[in-house]
Parts: structure tokens; sequence; C-alpha cells
């Protein structure tokens, strides 16, 4: 297949050029974007738990304190994170802007929470977790500076200098920074008037009391909880009409969210994947009701702890 020829005002190739050197070398990733959602991804449910972090959250980014957030895995701790700090919107946001198209307004929610939302990588080393914390903060502060003046030019507005416009960091998977990185973490908060939590899975809160100069920082733990059953059949419910499995036979479908509740005991994560897996089957059998059959049929296809 001949090459095109690249748009000049953005392509890296020259004339005649096809690129084929970026299917043989190791370029990696060209930027730090995330990839979109895939299409049909099920929109974020509130439930009493995002409610408590809410709650959490708005008190931390309040008094300038750390705190602590732990749960186990799926409960929906990232889930919370990233829609209290709009991070959907604002990745959407910044995709538009990174590949030429107009960007529109700040989103809403980045506006209102003036929170960074950072996660480091399994082996972040020392300079990565030193260039990313300012980062990550810093873009905060220049979007709400471009969203009151048009603009960013913190010579001018110097409000927004050193995330002087951000007023919380949340650090998810804090259990992967080590000791240095738990270090840089609190030297960062104490040359900023910043909150900040960190997330990470059960006994975060007794590992982190190994380090009594970052430990004597926190002023509010949380933990966050699975759903309760009867929380979890609400949800469920909700998820069952958004993602159209809602049947006539009210009492099959309440025996199978019954069943769902029994499978999941409470697990977000879970509870996404295994209504993926029925309309699944659904989908392969042509069927239009969802019995508890097909529900124990969907679970078999996952791998689930007992």
């Amino acid at each position: 297949m001949p090459p095109t020829e690249p748009d000049s005002t953005r392509s890296l190739l020259g004339k005649g050029d096809d690129g084929r050197r970026f299917l043989s070398g190791t370029f990696g990733e060209i930027n730090g974007l995330t990839s979109p959602p895939p299409p049909g991804a099920p929109a974020f449910l509130p439930t009493r738990e995002h409610r408590r972090f809410t709650e959490f959250a708005d008190t931390v980014r309040t008094n300038r304190y750390i705190g602590l957030c732990w749960g186990p895995p799926g409960v929906g701790k990232t889930l919370s994170a990233r829609h209290y700090a709009g991070a959907p919107e604002w990745e959407q946001w910044q995709r538009d802007l990174g590949e030429d198209r107009e960007p529109g307004p700040i989103p809403e929610q980045v506006l209102q929470a003036r929170t960074a939302l950072w996660t480091p990588t399994v082996t972040a080393s020392p300079r990565q977790v030193d260039q990313a914390l300012p980062r990550a903060c810093q873009q905060i502060s220049y979007a709400i500076d471009y969203h009151r003046h048009g603009r960013v030019d913190p010579f001018v507005n110097p409000e927004s200098r050193s995330s002087g416009l951000t007023e919380l960091l949340i650090i998810d998977e804090a259990d992967r920074l080590k000791t240095t990185g738990l270090e840089q973490v609190r030297d960062y908060y104490d040359r900023h008037t910043i909150g900040m939590i960190l997330i990470g899975m059960p006994g975060i809160d007794k590992r982190l009391g190994r380090y009594p100069q970052l430990y004597s920082r926190v002023g509010f733990a949380h933990e966050y909880r699975q759903l309760t059953p009867e929380e979890l059949t609400a949800v469920l419910v909700r998820r069952w009409h958004t993602d159209g499995l809602a049947t006539d036979d009210e009492f099959t479908q309440t025996v199978a969210v019954a069943t769902i509740a029994r499978i999941t005991g409470g697990n977000f994560r879970l509870v996404d994947r295994l209504l993926t897996q029925i309309k699944r089957i659904l989908d392969i059998n042509q069927l239009e009701t969802v019995t508890p059959e097909v529900v124990e049929a969907a679970r078999d296809a996952l791998l689930i702890g007992h």
C-alpha cells in the first residue's frame, strides 16, 4: 500500500515516508494520554460508599490534611476517586486537545473539585515520582487558570504557580510506593498547601505506621467497605434497566438479582464482569430472559475466588 502524504502540520514523517520503522523499532507509547473508554461503558452509579468517600475527600481537601483510604480490591475505591476528581471528563478534554480538536470548556467537575489524581507505576523511580507529583497538580492549576482568563500565563497570573490552585491530590495504588517514594510524598505535602489522599489495600494504615514523619500528618482515615446486600440489590436493579436486561417477569428478575448478589458479595468490579458475561450468554443463545441458570452459566465463565 503506497504511503499517503502526511499532514505537514502534525506529522513526523517526511514526503514518501511510510513510517514502517515504527513497526520494528522500540519506540513505545507516543504520549501519556489514557485510552478512551470502550463504547457503551456503563455509567457511574453513586452508592452510599461513594457518598461516604465524597464526604471524606471534602474534609481532607478543606482541612489540608493527609487522608488514608483502604478497602479490598473491586469495591469501587478507584471509581469513586476518579468520579470525585472528574478524571473521565478531564482525560477526554486532554485527548481532544492532543488531537488538535476544539476541546471546549474545562469540565465543570474538574473546576469544582480542584483535585489531581495520580497513580504511580509499579516500578516508579524516585525521579519519576519527583516529576509526576508537581506535573499532575500543576495541570489542574493551569486548567483553572485557563478557565478564568482564557489563557495560561503563570507570570501574569501567579496564583497558578507551584500548583497553587489545586486543593487536593489523590494518589491511587499508594501501596506501590516504596520508602523513598513515601518520603517524596511527605516532602511534596510539606512544601504545598494541599490536601492529600493515599488509597491502598487493607493494611496500608499499618504500613504507614512505620513511617512516623508521614503518619503523624495523617488527619483522617476511611475504610471503603463492600456494599450491603440491600444496596447491592438496588444497584443491580438500576444496572439491570440500564443494560436492557429487565423483563416483565418480576419474580424471575428478583431471583436472578438475588443470585448475582450472592455470587458477587458486594464487589463492584465483579458485578460489572458478571453482567457483561450475562449479556454475552443471552446474545450467544438468543435468549431474552435472564434466569438464575443464565446467571450461573455466566458465573462459570469467570474466575471467582471462593
